[in-house]
């Protein structure tokens, strides 16, 4: 690509939130330039059975979604770039975008790079992720109506986690590390009201426990986990149908730092609902969204970015 070329819009990030943003901006003949990254299509590449996003009665894979997403833009003109970005320099006109190849320059940037949750970095929780291991009850959660499940965490994001599936769970068991919750005192108070919502404290998992495939027809799933008390060492089994991860999002916004303005989380502060603190620089998606983080609300967030784009470029002329 000719690096003296200058984009008009460049868009950091493939998840709903980036790829939304592009088809946008294709119809509005903006000729995005994606980069997608590395790991292109964002949270919903991890995710299996996506039942919440609209247009699908059926249900639709996570990955299926994110590739009609992809060819929807393409099929508008998007360009893709399957790279990660290394550096921004956003004091600079144009700006200047560095991925592991290549230097680009574009007049307005939309940074949609996402969140990613935070995991337990155990070998079981990778395997049986999307198979009884998530980190997201609203989107997961109606798969586990009438089962048990635990929530490992103690912060806002795991007493939100437990207060959403004690709605459609028969038990819910709060895990964690510490012998009080770190959450806010109106979400604690509100989890411990709940009659179904039980605690271990001084805990962590150890080993979310498995059954194997035993054929082609079956399917590895959640059994039960394997719990180790900090203070005791003793191990203990626990019988359990679903394990929610609930310790936090980190916005992947490590690029950005000294470039725009970020909170103390690291999340991108959004001024007017999709402007950043550098103007021409737009945000949409889960790197500026804390609370809802679905993949609805980053496809609309997507949709209302590179809205404002085609208008800030058009002032611009």
């Amino acid at each position: 690509m000719d690096k003296s070329q200058v984009e008009k819009l460049v868009i950091i990030g493939s998840g709903p939130a980036g790829l939304t943003a592009a088809i946008y901006a294709a119809r509005g003949s903006l000729n995005p330039l994606v980069i997608s990254g590395r790991e292109a299509g964002g949270q919903l590449v991890l995710t299996t059975d996506v039942d919440d996003y609209p247009g699908f009665e059926d249900g639709i894979q996570g990955p299926e979604l994110m590739d009609k997403m992809r060819k929807q833009a393409e099929r508008f003109g998007t360009r893709f770039i399957n790279e990660d970005v290394v550096s921004v320099n956003l004091k600079v006109r144009p700006f200047e975008i560095k991925t592991e190849s290549m230097i680009l320059n574009s007049n307005s940037l939309i940074l949609a790079t996402g969140a990613s949750a935070m995991w337990l970095n155990l070998a079981s929780e990778q395997r049986l992720r999307g198979k009884g291991v998530s980190a997201c009850a609203v989107c997961d959660g109606f798969f586990f109506k009438d089962k048990n499940v635990i929530v490992v965490g103690g912060g806002d994001t795991a007493m939100r986690e437990a207060a959403y599936l004690a709605k459609l769970c028969k038990t819910v068991t709060v895990v964690h590390r510490r012998d009080q919750l770190r959450a806010q005192a109106a979400l604690q108070q509100l989890v411990k009201s709940k009659q179904n919502v039980n605690f271990i404290w001084n805990t962590i998992v150890e080993e979310i426990l498995g059954q194997d495939k035993q054929s082609l027809s079956q399917s590895d799933k959640v059994t039960g986990v394997k719990l180790k008390n900090t203070q005791s060492g003793e191990i203990s089994q626990m019988d359990i149908d679903g394990v929610f991860i609930a310790i936090g999002h980190k916005p992947n916004t490590d690029f950005l730092t000294g470039q725009v303005e970020l909170d103390e989380k690291g999340y991108v502060v959004v001024h007017d609902e999709t402007r950043s603190s550098i103007e021409g620089v737009f945000v949409a998606g889960d790197v500026s969204d804390y609370k809802y983080r679905q993949a609805v609300t980053a496809a609309g967030a997507g949709c209302k970015a590179a809205l404002d784009v085609e208008e800030y470029l058009e002032n611009l002329k």
